[in-house]
């Protein structure tokens, strides 16, 4: 590349007043420069003008703190079984899930585009150890449930996992070093998710996060179909038969990958995207509702949500939106094609945030307040655009222990304890006896579920104060 500027970039930087990002052009190696035309080359300044003319401009009925005080509870919606037909219904939604795995039709979409910062951990969440007396990862923890549910099903379940620029390399270096923690190799496809550029907020212009790069950050969870699309790993599904996916975040300890239940009732109910919700331990606590506004079932972010509307309650004293959502969903691969791209796209969501950047003397500046727009797209608007959406209640103490903060809740320490409590209510189910406080671990190889461990664990088993079942 030569010393002069990128002939092709100058004029549209120009008519998008964004000619200052070649600024640093002199000061620059060939590398970088050819990095900084690359970033430049894949922005879409259109699109981020008509973002930016967007903010301030939604009606009162648009806002969100609007649509939360119309939402109601989610009309299509299954609650945890009860009575002796509800169970049934349940046992013969497991039937049918097993069926659509041992048919092929299920791949399984792993979000693991994050880094473990807010635990202290220099490295992709994934990595992170969290087996109770295992020490075992998160990536290995849920993907040893992929293995045996393939095993299980006598086929092989095909893998999407989605990272992101800080995660993709470690990540993949990482299933390489543990031989793909016992998936079919065929079945492992990675892809990355794409970045936005951050904008500043009073001029409209892009920020630069050194000299010669773009400060950017991921798009979000929903730039997961814009990249599934890009990667051509749609075709890929179509090619393995793959109708259903089954999408999970890293971060999610107790999980349950491929659920039947849950895939059976999705397909049951003639569902395009199904989602599993757990009750809210309070209306203060940081989760997303499902809600139903204007008839269709969507989620209200906890800061668009009024605290007097999530406060409110029932005749009976419960929670009115108590539905909080586990980020686990049950999708058509159609939908995901149909919201890939074009005029049904998922939205982007401005967020005004602070963004450190480079000014124009190359000086970084550290902003004490917001100072500019990031934008993201959300793989839970996509409940909007289906033409029906399942709600599934979940048992929180079985299905959702995130690991998100370094202490208190939702942290490492309440994720080992919660797979410990559920472990050992297996074993207590077989007839195991064991010492009180006990640490309790069960692999997914060896047993998926309380039924399964009860036909390998003799009743009256004894064990001692630490115990790991594995293969």
């Amino acid at each position: 590349m030569s010393n002069s500027h990128p002939t092709e970039l100058i004029q549209p930087l120009q008519q998008h007043n964004q000619q200052h990002l070649l600024d640093s052009w002199d000061e620059l190696n060939p590398s970088e420069r050819e990095a900084l035309v690359t970033q430049i080359a894949a922005v879409d300044f259109a699109e981020i003008e008509r973002l930016l003319a967007e903010t301030g401009t939604a009606s009162a009925a648009e806002q969100p703190e609007a649509r939360a005080r119309r939402a109601t509870r989610p009309r299509n919606l299954v609650r945890l079984p009860n009575s002796p037909q509800e169970i049934a219904e349940h046992r013969e939604a497991a039937r049918q899930g097993e069926q659509l795995l041992a048919d092929g039709k299920v791949g399984i979409i792993l979000v693991a585009g994050g880094q473990g910062s807010r635990l202290g951990f220099d490295h992709p969440k994934g990595m992170f150890p969290i087996g109770p007396v295992s020490d075992n990862t998160l990536f290995q923890l849920l993907i040893e449930q992929a293995v045996a549910r393939s095993r299980r099903a006598r086929v092989t379940i095909p893998y999407y996992v989605m990272t992101s620029d800080a995660t993709h390399e470690e990540t993949v270096s990482f299933f390489e070093q543990h031989n793909d923690f016992g998936l079919d190799e065929t079945a492992v496809r990675f892809f990355r998710q794409g970045n936005m550029p951050a904008v500043d907020a009073a001029t409209g212009r892009l920020l630069l996060a050194a000299p010669g790069r773009l400060a950017l950050s991921p798009d979000g969870h929903g730039g997961m179909l814009a990249a599934l699309q890009q990667e051509q790993l749609f075709d890929d599904m179509r090619e393995r038969g793959v109708e259903f996916l089954f999408y999970h975040q890293v971060d999610n300890s107790t999980a349950v990958v491929c659920d039947p239940v849950f895939l059976g009732l999705h397909a049951a109910h003639g569902s395009e995207m199904s989602i599993k919700v757990v009750a809210k331990r309070s209306a203060e606590e940081r989760m997303g509702v499902v809600v139903d506004v204007d008839g269709k079932t969507q989620i209200i972010e906890y800061s668009d949500m009024p605290a007097e509307v999530a406060a409110m309650t029932d005749d009976a004293g419960d929670l009115l939106h108590w539905a909080g959502s586990t980020a686990i969903h049950v999708f058509n691969r159609e939908l995901l094609e149909r919201l890939a791209g074009g005029e049904h796209a998922l939205p982007f969501h401005k967020a005004h945030k602070q963004v450190e950047f480079i000014d124009h003397d190359g000086q970084l500046q550290q902003p004490d307040k917001p100072n500019a727009y990031k934008f993201e797209r959300f793989i839970f608007d996509a409940l909007t655009q289906a033409r029906k959406a399942l709600v599934l209640e979940a048992d929180r103490a079985a299905e959702f222990s995130p690991v998100k903060n370094a202490a208190g809740a939702d942290s490492p320490e309440t994720a080992r304890r919660d797979m410990i409590a559920l472990h050992a209510g297996w074993l207590r189910r077989a007839g195991a006896t064991f010492p009180e406080g006990a640490a309790v671990e069960i692999s997914p190889l060896f047993a998926l579920d309380a039924d399964e461990l009860n036909d390998k664990i003799p009743a009256g088993t004894e064990f001692g104060r630490e115990i790991h079942l594995h293969e």
